[in-house]
């Protein structure tokens, strides 16, 4: 039977003020599958080219803070504690800094790890 699930865009937001970014990854949460997981594709070249002042170590250290804190765990800090339905609401949380997320959106599957691949495709992966 398939289950419902919440996934939200993971963006990289260079200069806050100006509004613009790019896709860079997704969450995605499936209580009933137990499922919290982050994936992340950042092109390197495709972010410089577009934000060329970008500190990509920065970012990069914050993606990585992102999945921590979906895997859970003392790695990730306090947040890494709490139960993954309270870190799912911390990650999609609205913020004003260079890591945002999209507003969450909902789906059904079979397979969480098959639909986070799926939303990839759709909004992170450029067309092949």
């Amino acid at each position: 039977m398939p289950a419902s699930f919440d996934y939200a865009v993971v963006r990289v937001v260079p200069r806050v003020e100006r509004e613009e970014f790019i896709n860079v990854g997704a969450l995605l949460f499936c209580p009933d599958r137990d499922f919290l997981a982050a994936s992340i594709e950042l092109d390197v070249d495709r972010l410089t080219c577009l934000f060329s002042n970008v500190d990509v170590e920065l970012v990069r250290e914050h993606l990585e803070a992102l999945r921590l804190v979906c895997v859970g765990g003392a790695a990730a800090g306090p947040i890494g504690l709490l139960r993954p339905r309270e870190r799912w609401h911390w990650l999609v949380a609205p913020r004003s800094t260079i890591i945002q997320t999209s507003a969450p959106h909902v789906g059904l599957c079979d397979d969480p790890a098959r639909a986070l691949e799926r939303v990839l495709d759709a909004n992170v992966r450029f067309p092949s």
